[in-house]
């Protein structure tokens, strides 16, 4: 396997550290491949830039800081505005489809969106939306096994949200593959 770069963007109190350690987890520890992780936020806890970047490999990570990226996972504006650029042709996009407007990308990028935040909201826990994320990239993407995050998961968040955490990234994941099927998913209007 060769390196897989992923760049997770948004706000603080989004949950994007969270995702980019679950998405690790799952690959290191329960995929069996080799995984860095660095992060970056502003001096604001709550509402200010935040992203974090993964590097994925089958051997030994050298160089864990993501200056081009195969992956964007971009759940604001801002965070899409500022990471845009280093996605390499070819690469993907997965972008909130409330929080992100105006997406601009290469031809040859595969871009998806998803409205996770009111999927999130429609099982009352908007909080959740950095989940529903990865259950929806975990389906399209196929960066980690849907068994390797589903156990990083129940391993990384409190005891008693692991059953909404669960809910949350089936809900993702069942959302990608309505898509997929050329259904139109439950309860979204787009």
């Amino acid at each position: 396997m060769e390196e897989q770069r992923v760049k997770i963007a948004g706000f603080g109190g989004q949950g994007i550290i969270l995702m980019a350690y679950i998405l690790g987890k799952a690959v290191s520890i329960y995929d069996g491949k080799f995984s860095a992780m660095t992060e970056a936020y502003g001096p604001e806890s709550r509402g200010g830039a935040c992203s974090s970047q993964l590097v994925i490999s089958g051997t030994e990570v050298n160089y864990p800081l993501v200056d081009k990226a195969d992956v964007l996972i971009a759940l604001s504006q801002e965070g899409y505005d500022t990471f845009k650029g280093i996605v390499d042709e070819g690469g993907t996009v997965f972008y909130e489809t409330d929080l992100v407007k105006n997406v601009r990308h290469h031809a040859k990028t595969k871009v998806f969106d998803i409205p996770c935040t009111r999927l999130a909201e429609e099982m009352g826990k908007k909080i959740v939306a950095n989940i529903v994320m990865l259950g929806f990239i975990t389906a399209k993407a196929k960066i980690a096994s849907k068994e390797a995050m589903l156990r990083a998961i129940k391993e990384s968040v409190p005891e008693k949200f692991i059953a909404l955490n669960v809910s949350a990234f089936e809900k993702g994941y069942a959302h990608a593959l309505e898509r997929t099927a050329g259904k139109k998913p439950k309860g979204v209007v787009k």
